[in-house]
């Protein structure tokens, strides 16, 4: 590249000459200073020469240069910052050392330029984008033996033949959906492999959207559908078949409860009956010395009832005794008192039947005193027979009658 601009820059002076020396009589004064004229000739070349390859280069941020020598062969790493190099004598690299992305767009789409194969044969387009950059301890050896074009040389055909070939071993559906991470991961390993051995490190890919025919778009969103819904079919019985162990979880749950409380009551039953049976090794002393202390009471109050009967008993019998003779005495008293009292009223009635044998008024008298509160009297004149005052008022039969009661009466006080 240098000789071939050198090259040119002379042609350019030569022609430069001629026409300066093709001027009328200029030949004879050029002929006379012709060594004057080439020393000149030279000194302007060099001066051209070192405008159009400046001896210092300046290395960016980010970058390095390697300096090959031409003459000797070797090579030299500059990094960022001025460096001297010599037109002819020096062949100066420059890399970047920054990433670098690729993207191969005539594989984007399935009806583009170079459309990936998938194992059925099928074109599809694939969006990849590769992060690269150059490895800086191999810089001396890129420069010696690989291409200026990094990128086009090197990595872009590595990606092709990487990618196609991954590609070629799965089907689309595996590339469109199913095994996308594994496929990513295998072009990337073998991908890294492949450029590492050029001093290019893979610093990272990325696999974008899939881009299928129409058709088979259609058909695999069809297929896609039907997995779906097979998809959620499965993960409903699933749901209803996990639904149906939480019911048996739950009733076996329940039951282990269940269990456990009718153990724990069981239990609860069997320590209070075992404490009941202990208590009761102690209460059944104490509840047969009762019953014998009540029996021996019992028989206790029997006799004492037996003999408090008796004792009531002969009471009893001495009480009615007693009572017997007392009635019998006062029987006895009475009929006396009786006797005596109907012999005092016989003498009084013979005394009152002679007082009113000869006094008849005082039957009067009496009668009033004793009717007077209850019934109106009625003063009558005394009989002129000298009878009874009333029997006027109650007629001669009741007279005649009280005649004879009298007269009887006193003939018995008579005898008496």
């Amino acid at each position: 590249m240098f000789s071939h601009r050198w090259t040119q820059i002379a042609e350019a002076a030569r022609q430069f000459f001629h026409r300066f020396a093709a001027r009328p009589g200029l030949r004879d004064t050029l002929a006379a200073h012709r060594r004057h004229l080439g020393a000149l000739g030279v000194a302007a070349a060099g001066a051209a020469a070192l405008v159009a390859w400046p001896p210092v280069h300046r290395i960016g941020d980010g970058a390095v240069a390697v300096r090959i020598n031409q003459f000797s062969g070797e090579s030299e790493l500059f990094g960022a910052g001025p460096m001297l190099s010599l037109p002819l004598v020096h062949t100066l690299r420059e890399y970047t050392l920054r990433e670098r992305l690729y993207r191969p767009e005539g594989s984007r789409q399935a009806a583009g330029e170079a459309p990936f194969q998938s194992v059925e044969g099928l074109s599809i387009g694939v969006e990849l984008a590769v992060r690269w950059a150059l490895d800086p301890t191999q810089i001396a050896r890129i420069a010696r033996t690989l291409p200026a074009d990094i990128d086009g040389e090197i990595v872009k055909p590595a990606v092709q033949a990487v990618a196609h070939e991954v590609f070629a071993r799965h089907t689309v559906r595996e590339i469109f959906s199913a095994k996308r991470a594994e496929i990513q991961k295998a072009i990337e390993t073998e991908l890294k492999t492949r450029l590492a051995a050029d001093g290019v490190l893979l610093r990272g890919l990325m696999l974008g959207p899939v881009n299928l025919p129409p058709e088979y778009r259609a058909g695999l969103d069809q297929l896609l559908a039907e997995e779906l819904a097979s998809e959620k079919m499965r993960y409903t019985l699933e749901l209803q078949e996990k639904r149906v162990r939480e019911t048996t979880l739950v009733a076996e749950a329940e039951k282990a409860r269940r269990l456990t409380h009718a153990a724990a009551a069981a239990q609860e039953q069997i320590i209070a009956a075992r404490a009941q049976e202990e208590a009761m090794r102690h209460v059944l002393p104490f509840k047969t010395q009762q019953i014998q202390q009540r029996q021996l009471e019992a028989e206790a109050e029997k006799v004492a009832r037996i003999r408090a009967a008796e004792g009531a008993a002969q009471a009893r019998r001495i009480e009615a005794s007693g009572e017997a003779d007392s009635r019998r005495k006062l029987a006895e008293a009475e009929a006396e008192r009786m006797e005596r009292i109907g012999k005092v009223a016989s003498a009084q009635m013979a005394r009152d039947g002679e007082l009113l044998h000869r006094h008849p008024l005082l039957i009067q008298k009496t009668m009033a005193d004793k009717l007077s509160d209850k019934i109106q009297v009625i003063i009558a004149p005394p009989s002129a027979s000298g009878g009874f005052v009333a029997a006027s008022l109650l007629g001669g039969a009741m007279a005649g009658a009280q005649g004879r009661d009298a007269a009887t009466a006193a003939a018995k006080a008579e005898d008496e």
